[in-house]
């Protein structure tokens, strides 16, 4: 069984650094890329940053079941599909979703043991340096953020864990930390500890001997 990793974070706290980097160091992690109805910004594309659909489309998907979560965000849907999981299951591997917070206690409803995480700036005059450092959005799209992260912190007592990102390397770190942590503790340990039990057990009944006489 895949252990489910949901990670939310207020716009420009670094999350989308983090991700990457665990990724692109553990070969036992996949990512899953959340449909939208929004249209592509700047340089996205296509099956990297999201996966662009219609309206209908994804309301189709809606009745079918097709999501773990989704949510309407200013006028466009944006969703999980589970199929994300199926696929990490079948290949041993574990899945990251990069969601936020309103996807994410979805999610905890169907899947209760998925492993939550709040990443934070350390704080809003640094999220607000780092928002304006990224010179994508306008002032109006950067106070509307500012606002968004005020009132997404309130839910950080949701989470299983809470990432303060001071700095990337020390970030990464400890990321990497609570993954293999959630993992040693999971059944995956079961199937490590099962050959050794049953080692001991064989060399009970090889050491007994003959019932007495």
């Amino acid at each position: 069984m895949s252990v489910v990793f949901v990670l939310s974070a207020p716009s420009g706290s670094g999350k989308s650094t983090l991700v990457r980097r665990v990724l692109d160091a553990d070969p036992k992690l996949a990512f899953s890329i959340s449909y939208t109805t929004r249209r592509p910004r700047g340089s996205e594309k296509e099956g990297q940053n999201y996966h662009y659909t219609d309206r209908a489309s994804f309301e189709r998907m809606i009745a079918n079941g097709e999501f773990l979560e989704w949510a309407e965000v200013f006028g466009n849907y944006y969703g999980t599909h589970r199929g994300y999981l199926d696929q990490a299951a079948e290949a041993g591997r574990d899945l990251v979703l990069d969601i936020d917070v309103q996807g994410a206690a979805q999610l905890k409803e169907k899947i209760p043991d998925a492993v939550s995480l709040f990443i934070l700036a350390p704080s809003r005059e640094e999220l607000e340096k780092r928002l304006r450092a990224r010179s994508e959005d306008a002032e109006e799209v950067i106070q509307r953020r500012l606002r968004e992260a005020a009132e997404e912190i309130r839910h950080y007592h949701q989470y299983d864990y809470v990432l303060v990102n001071h700095e990337v390397e020390q970030s990464v770190e400890r990321l990497q930390s609570i993954i293999a942590a959630e993992r040693m503790r999971r059944n995956r340990m079961e199937v490590a500890i099962r050959p050794i039990l049953e080692s001991f057990r064989t060399d009970q009944v090889r050491t007994a001997g003959p019932p007495e006489k």
